[in-house]
């Protein structure tokens, strides 16, 4: 895996939205007729060391412009998006003038799996998947992709935790994972699946002990003559703890250097290219891709996807061939008569999953009548032990 960046680093930010048709190519229930019957095809890679990132484009060259909406760090940042314990809920619901205050959610106290959020904004929030909050009783993660529409009451904001054996609040409210652009993170594909597919907290806390052993691996400490020796604990439960570590910190970005110099490039040329987003291998074997709406979206995720997926392809594993770009392309495709089940808000939007054995693929589509199109797809390769204890619910 030993290939030339120069021209191949612009070539390979040029990413695109995949096809989803249901007759051969896959198409989300209820998406829009143009967006699901395009042609897309994959370019060449660009190489990170055991990290390969394949772009995809879309054919004709067709774009949606800029979408409306905020993303979660950005709503953070601003203090336009809340984020609480489900205890504190009350002192959140906003009163509707000439009424009397609605009543909160019922919340039996703070919860494991439940925060309460609220968007203040004009902007309708997009959350995917993977996101990282941190504060509170524990540091969590979002379980799966929403939309919140502006100016909301508070939200039950499904979660799992990535921070077992702390119970002690650290902050009345969450913060992301974002000290700095350079260091946005999110969880990396090894938890988020378990997230996403198996929608268990056992699972999740089982990929979080699994991910933090593989990083005290990956950035052993140096002795007092500047040497390596004996990987050294990290002394936390927390992924996101374990990810500000200086040493995590630095291997990740080691990981991720060809596909972050140069920043503001990269982005010109992502957007002068229209790139949507990204096939992910790791140590050869495909296992993920990100696809969004239009390039502005991916412009502003991809630092933490990039350091996502940096993080994952520090952990050990089984080597592979490097894929083919026509390996590449079949990932995206999806075999007939997938397994469908969706759930979502009426008129806000709708969260479909498709099964096909061994690939998942996730549709988040906004129903919002400014926004009405497939706003983020996410294709996942099944690995290792993947449970799901709770079917989905069906609308």
């Amino acid at each position: 895996m030993n290939r030339a960046m120069g021209a191949g680093v612009a070539a390979a930010m040029v990413c695109a939205l995949m096809a989803f048709e249901q007759a051969g190519r896959v198409k989300a229930a209820g998406g829009p007729a143009g967006a699901g019957n395009e042609e897309y095809r994959v370019l060449a890679p660009i190489e990170s060391g055991n990290l390969l990132l394949f772009p995809v484009v879309r054919a004709n060259g067709r774009t949606l412009g800029t979408t409306p909406f905020l993303t979660l760090d950005e709503g953070i940042k601003d203090g336009q998006v809340e984020v609480t314990e489900a205890g504190r809920v009350q002192g959140m619901v906003r009163p509707r003038p000439g009424s009397n205050p609605w009543p909160a959610p019922r919340m039996r106290g703070d919860q494991v799996n439940t925060l309460v959020l609220v968007n203040n904004s004009d902007r309708p929030l997009l959350l995917l998947a993977g996101e990282i909050v941190t504060g509170g009783k524990q540091d969590r993660v979002i379980a799966k992709d929403r939309i919140v529409p502006p100016g909301s009451d508070p939200i039950d904001l499904s979660v799992f935790c990535i921070e077992p054996g702390r119970w002690v609040e650290s902050s009345a409210t969450f913060g992301g994972a974002d000290k700095s652009p350079s260091e946005s993170f999110m969880v990396q594909p090894t938890v988020r699946q378990q997230a996403m597919v198996a929608k268990d907290q056992q699972q999740v806390w089982n990929s979080v002990h699994g991910s933090i052993a593989q990083m005290e691996m990956a950035a052993p400490a140096t002795g007092a003559s500047g040497g390596p020796v004996a990987p050294r604990p990290l002394d936390t439960t927390s992924y996101a703890k374990a990810m500000e570590n200086s040493a995590v910190s630095a291997k990740v970005d080691e990981a991720a250097a060809p596909l972050m110099k140069s920043r503001e490039q990269v982005l010109a040329r992502l957007k002068q290219e229209q790139a949507v987003g990204v096939v992910v291998a790791v140590r050869g074997e495909l296992v993920w891709a990100d696809l969004f709406a239009d390039t502005d979206l991916l412009s502003r995720y991809w630092t933490k996807l990039v350091r996502s997926y940096a993080a994952e392809s520090l952990t050990e594993g089984e080597e592979h061939a490097a894929p083919t770009v026509a390996d590449a392309q079949r990932f995206l495709e999806m075999p007939r008569n997938a397994m469908e089940t969706s759930e979502g808000e009426v008129g806000v939007y709708r969260y479909s999953e498709l099964k096909t054995g061994g690939a998942d693929t996730f549709v988040l589509e906004s129903l919002l009548p400014e926004a009405s199109y497939e706003v983020h797809i996410s294709r996942v390769k099944l690995r290792g032990e993947v449970r799901n204890p709770r079917p989905p619910i069906v609308y």
